[in-house]
């Protein structure tokens, strides 16, 4: 049996400084799905090939106290900074997690990468809230290359599966995963077809980046945003179109307790968003220092 869509829904334009950014979630019918509660869309953008490619100047520096961010790198190369230290430079195809933990500020920037000759960028960020307990843990950071990050080919020649977050089958991802959680990126040959079995209890849903697909018998629009209903039951992605296509399915458990988020901060209480301000405005999530080497 087919598993059912509950809705759809398109993202709303949220830029941030020079990035064209569609917000995908929360969205007027979601505020989470297993434990994401953000997901943000860096729209993919062509540099012209006769100018100098200039370097975005990022997001700014910003704090976050509560959840974990991830960045997967489509087109580009991201370029992260944080108060604890962190640096690192992550290409195309590669991820960045974030622990956010007690409270850091990071910047990060997605230019073009220069190996891949495509003068693209494009990205998706997801934020993972994280677990009371998990919330008050020191922050952490962990790049992931491309050739970090799990893959698998369908069978049949169908296509891929990359495994951005959680496992499929033999494949398990790098980065920490505090409750059960998932991020596959599906690339589907045209075509072809590709159906995943689900699990009763886990909230799953889709978002097509690029591209149109027939998920479950109707067609969706590229920017569309999936969710389904907690029932069990197959999920069957085909490709109708005469190029190849690209699918983002994710979720996981669903987060139990209680959430209260405001601006950059996820936290399980007023109180304790009233003290994660209290804590960065009296200067506790350090400074970036922007002379760090890689």
């Amino acid at each position: 049996m087919k598993k059912k869509i509950s809705f759809t829904s398109q993202g709303q334009r949220a830029d941030i400084g020079e990035y064209k950014t569609n917000r995908i979630l929360p969205n007027r019918y979601a505020d989470s799905v297993g434990p994401f509660v953000f997901l943000d869309h860096l729209m993919p953008a062509k540099h012209s090939p006769d100018e100098p490619i200039k370097a975005v100047n990022g997001t700014g520096a910003h704090p976050h106290r509560g959840i974990a961010t991830l960045t997967y790198i489509m087109n580009g190369e991201a370029d992260h900074f944080d108060s604890y230290g962190h640096h690192a430079k992550v290409s195309s195809g590669g991820v960045q997690w974030m622990k956010a933990g007690n409270g850091i500020i990071h910047d990060e920037a997605v230019n073009v990468d220069a190996k891949a000759n495509d003068l693209l960028t494009h990205a998706l960020q997801f934020w993972i809230n994280l677990p009371a307990k998990n919330k008050a843990e020191q922050p952490n950071y962990l790049p992931v290359q491309a050739n970090e990050v799990q893959k698998q080919k369908l069978n049949g020649e169908k296509g891929w599966i990359k495994v951005i977050v959680g496992e499929y089958e033999k494949l398990a991802s790098k980065i920490p995963g505090y409750t059960r959680q998932f991020i596959y990126h599906i690339h589907l040959e045209t075509g072809k077809e590709f159906s995943l079995a689900t699990e009763n209890g886990l909230e799953y849903a889709a978002f097509l980046p690029i591209h149109n697909a027939m998920i479950n018998d109707t067609e969706h629009n590229q920017g569309e945003f999936i969710e389904f209903d907690r029932d069990g039951g197959t999920i069957e992605f085909k490709n109708n179109s005469d190029t190849a296509i690209d699918i983002i399915l994710f979720g996981g458990e669903r987060y139990t307790e209680p959430i209260v988020a405001q601006g950059p901060f996820v936290m399980n209480s007023q109180q304790e968003i009233a003290q994660a301000y209290r804590d960065f405005h009296l200067g506790k999530y350090g400074k970036i220092n922007y002379n760090q080497k890689n």
